[in-house]
């Protein structure tokens, strides 16, 4: 145990601290390492390495090291690039890093060497770090970077690696976050729950993905009979409301609840205005459980009357608890109260005096 008073990072080794001072401090402490964490933390540190190779091979060299964060959990890997790294790529550079992993490559380490010799050697440096005139130098097979961090003894000890997250963190750099190790067991654990209770709900099929795509194609099939059902009801609909239209100081109007869905509501209003001067519709519904008000006027009543459908449903959308508003010739509001429809549809007759 080591008695220090506060937590910090130096030289990418993380040393935690705690406040509990033994009431003797001139006494004499021993230092202990947390072999599993340190493991850990190897794994992860190691990894970059291979991580950043991976990038060079796949992306090109123009990749560079911009920065990083190393911890038992996980890794984070900054770096230079242009554009997105795609999903295929990804895999390739996740299938690069593991291939280096079952290599079992061994570490290969030369400590106080002249810097331009490390160099020479093939070692790259990172841009902007700092290095002494002698350098240490770590090599697993073709990847050989300046680094004094620590590392696994062999690339197998890593066990697996895995890319969790790729995206952008500035104007040309990216960022890889992944793990290694224990980590990658823990998401091997939780992606195989995840995936019996795919199962589960599948009633064990025995092949998964087939189920899958066969509930999608039946699910786009059904979608397709409801729009056509609901286009057939808005259809048949539109008869009985043309004969419900009537005139209100020159102006064809109809204020009415229907049982159709945003998408029918507009296709009716839309239709019904093509086949009427003067129109001046104004539809609420209701759709699981939240409510609706649809305005539609016709262009010449726009600029005649002086009337505006997204000023009339903000207004009106106060009835049902929600807001809205849109073009002047048609505009939509939703809200939370389907119960005051009712009390919308009776206030909307007061533009017409």
């Amino acid at each position: 145990v080591i008695y220090v008073l506060n937590t910090k990072k130096e030289n990418n080794l993380i040393i935690h601290y705690t406040k509990n001072l033994p009431e003797n401090t001139s006494e004499k402490f021993k230092a202990v390492v947390d072999k599993e964490t340190r493991l850990l933390s190897a794994s992860n540190h190691t990894a970059t390495h291979l991580l950043h190779q991976a990038l060079r091979s796949v992306l090109g060299t123009h990749v560079e090291q911009k920065g990083s964060l190393v911890s038992p959990k996980h890794l984070r890997f900054d770096f230079s690039h242009f554009s997105k790294v795609d999903a295929n790529q990804l895999q390739e550079i996740e299938d690069f890093v593991n291939a280096r992993i079952h290599e079992n490559l061994k570490l290969e380490e030369q400590r106080n060497i002249p810097m331009q010799k490390a160099i020479d050697g093939g070692a790259l440096a990172l841009f902007g770090e700092k290095y002494g005139d002698s350098v240490r130098a770590i090599r697993f097979g073709q990847s050989m970077e300046l680094c004094g961090g620590t590392h696994v003894a062999q690339t197998s000890d890593i066990w697996y690696f895995k890319i969790k997250s790729e995206g952008a963190v500035a104007a040309g750099i990216r960022r890889i976050e992944a793990i290694t190790n224990k980590a990658v067991g823990g998401y091997f654990e939780a992606v195989e729950k995840e995936f019996d209770a795919v199962k589960q709900v599948l009633k064990n099929a025995k092949n998964p993905v087939k189920a899958i795509s066969t509930l999608q194609d039946e699910n786009s099939a059904l979608k397709k009979q409801i729009e056509q059902l609901l286009k057939e009801k808005a259809g048949n609909l539109k008869g009985d409301l043309k004969n419900e239209i009537t005139a209100i100081n020159g102006v064809n109007f109809l204020a009415k609840k229907v049982d159709l869905d945003a998408k029918g509501i507009k296709d009716l209003a839309h239709e019904l205005g093509g086949e009427l001067d003067d129109l001046f519709l104004f539809f609420g519904a209701e759709n699981e459980g939240k409510a609706t008000l649809t305005c539609y006027i016709s262009k010449s009543l726009v600029s005649s009357k002086d009337l505006h459908a997204g000023t009339i449903v903000r207004e009106l959308g106060k009835h049902i608890q929600g807001g809205g508003g849109g073009q002047p010739f048609f505009a939509t509001a939703g809200g939370k109260k389907p119960e005051g429809i009712e009390a919308a549809l009776e206030a909307v007759k007061t533009y017409l005096n």
